[in-house]
């Protein structure tokens, strides 16, 4: 009887794991592709901006009824969206609880000029805060292709994100036009509504930009991240001013206290990338002279994906668009997080040059809310690339 007993009690209870442990969908890859879920697939686009069941395609007006005008109805009518100058779009906005899973757009215009906000569950500040070019690693508003695995870009500027991002409530993407020129943007959102596990963090981005740096000074990433989570990623848009190399400054994370030094301290900006010796690669040309040159790369974790060498006319400037994801290795942290990066080249007699760069740059992470307030965006001349 006791057998019988102890059998339903651990029938019971495996059961019951099981029920705890039924698959969400948020945490879709090859691994786990094959599992059944009762995640319910939605997308909002200019064609279903609500993302409701049954409801793409029915446009009868947008940017593509002149095109159908020969159609009609289910014919690509409303493909993308215009955002007037000076005013701002909601992309999405969806209750509920559920993930973001992937979002693709490709915007017209300056993109730096068009400033991207995800808000979850409500809250009056963004979570997220940057124009759309650096949100997508492509900083100096040219078309470089990046192939990691958390973002993407593809010929004809084509961006793509596939970071994770639960919300339990709410979500609310919206796009600023801080241009004087209306823009058009083509974009699809891809979520699942679903339950949320609990301890499951949200999405954090935040844009910054120093132009120049002031000298022996660091460049702050990021400070005034308060609660518990984890660091998950950097770009950097790195404008040289002086000739030379210019990465042998250190990354620093303060977290959980730290004050004059930090927890973890790099070797150097291009190690941090997981490159090495100034991304040089030496080539013999046909004389077998060896000359060296930056060498652009991209993979899953870590690329120097963008290298804007100058045309020797008025475009004189230097400029490196780079990435490094924490997705195997985040930065963990209990109550508080800075990262700073120090910018320095070479001068005269092997001694280190403190430089004076433009540098911009967005950092991403997971964290419990509420957020630290984000530092104010510069305005539309500090944020012109020039």
């Amino acid at each position: 009887m006791k057998k019988i007993v102890l059998s339903a009690l651990l029938l019971g209870c495996l059961s019951a794991l099981s029920a705890q442990q039924k698959f969400n969908g948020i945490e879709s890859n090859l691994s786990n592709i094959f599992k059944l879920s009762d995640a319910k697939t939605r997308s909002i686009s200019p064609e279903n901006f609500n993302g409701e069941k049954g409801k793409g395609g029915m446009a009868t007006t947008g940017t593509g009824a002149n095109a159908s005008r020969d159609l009609g109805q289910g014919w690509k009518v409303s493909p993308s969206v215009v955002i007037k100058a000076k005013s701002s779009f909601t992309l999405a906005e969806i209750d509920g609880s559920g993930s973001i899973q992937h979002i693709w757009m490709t915007p017209t215009g300056n993109w730096r000029n068009s400033i991207l906000r995800f808000y979850w569950d409500g809250e009056e500040t963004p979570s997220v805060e940057s124009p759309v070019g650096d949100f997508f690693c492509m900083g100096w508003g040219q078309y470089a292709s990046l192939q990691s695995l958390p973002v993407t870009v593809n010929p004809g500027s084509a961006f793509n994100c596939y970071w994770p991002m639960p919300f339990r409530k709410k979500c609310k993407i919206t796009m600023e036009n801080i241009d004087e020129k209306d823009m058009i943007l083509y974009y699809q959102v891809d979520y699942i509504l679903t339950e949320v596990p609990t301890d499951a963090a949200y999405f954090h981005a935040q844009f910054r930009r120093v132009n120049p740096l002031p000298y022996k000074s660091d460049y702050v990433l990021v400070d005034g991240i308060k609660g518990k989570g984890q660091y998950v990623g950097t770009y950097l848009a790195w404008g040289v001013h002086n000739n030379g190399w210019w990465g042998e400054g250190e990354i620093k994370f303060f977290m959980d206290g730290d004050t004059q030094y930090p927890t973890i301290c790099g070797t150097g900006t291009e190690d941090y990338i997981c490159g090495s010796y100034d991304f040089d690669t030496r080539k013999k040309n046909a004389a077998g002279i060896e000359n060296t040159e930056y060498t652009e790369f991209s993979s899953p974790y870590t690329g120097l994906h963008q290298v804007i060498r100058g045309d020797g006319h008025y475009n004189v400037a230097q400029r490196f668009g780079m990435y490094r994801w924490h997705i195997t290795d985040p930065i963990r942290f209990e109550k508080d997080l800075k990262v700073t990066i120090q910018a320095l080249g070479w001068r005269s007699g092997g001694r280190y040059l403190p430089l004076q760069d433009d540098i911009a740059s967005v950092v991403f992470w997971y964290q419990s809310e509420p957020h630290g307030a984000f530092p104010k965006l510069p305005n539309k001349d500090g944020l012109e690339v020039n």
